[in-house]
């Protein structure tokens, strides 16, 4: 027996290049589970601002709603803000014209679905769809391009972060990590019907 195989059972003694890609292997396997688990809590906040705004209209927390405007008590979530003065710009008049109580429901449902699918981590593509269409749309509303604008930057605000936000856990499929992304995608409905992931 060799003085290498003697000193090391197992074959030869690692090399100085071996011993860098094992603890460059190490480091990317950290690297990835770390990775995952802070898409997942991207996830979890995301989703957690759709549920959160559903909740506060619904029953009227304190926070953007009054109890007096709740939902439940009469208010009108999509009306009252369509025909606020936070809707600015040249697309006014079309938001104004389009608020009725069809948008209310939609609107939150909307803000349901998208909330309880994100957190859940699952059908993370239709959610990011959604939830992209209703930003844009809020995004417009507000029009951030003109002197009266609410935000302090015209490109990228936080409708737009927000909308990112949903492409990317969808994209990487962040509802895997803390979340029922395996169980959903094992579904028969959804093998067949791949949009649903």
């Amino acid at each position: 027996m060799s003085t290498a195989t003697a000193a090391h059972p197992m074959g030869a003694a690692p090399t100085a290049t071996t011993r860098r890609a094992k603890v460059r292997d190490e480091a990317d396997i950290v690297t990835s589970a770390f990775g995952r688990r802070s898409l997942a809590v991207l996830r979890l906040a995301t989703g957690f601002i759709f549920l959160w705004a559903f909740l506060d209209k619904t029953f009227g927390l304190g926070f953007s709603t009054p109890v007096a405007r709740a939902w439940i008590n009469g208010g009108a979530p999509s009306q009252g803000f369509l025909n606020s003065d936070a809707v600015v710009g040249p697309l006014k008049g079309t938001f104004a014209a389009i608020a009725s109580p069809a948008t209310d429901w939609l609107f939150m449902i909307a803000m349901l679905a998208i909330g309880v699918a994100v957190m859940a981590g699952v059908g993370l593509r239709i959610s990011a769809v959604a939830g992209t269409v209703v930003l844009l749309l809020m995004y417009l509303a507000e029009w951030p391009f003109g002197a009266n604008a609410a935000s302090t930057n015209p490109l990228v605000d936080y409708h737009i972060i927000y909308a990112l936000a949903l492409i990317v856990v969808a994209a990487v499929s962040a509802g895997d990590t803390w979340g029922l992304g395996h169980q959903w995608k094992r579904l028969p409905v959804v093998q067949s019907q791949r949009w649903l992931i």
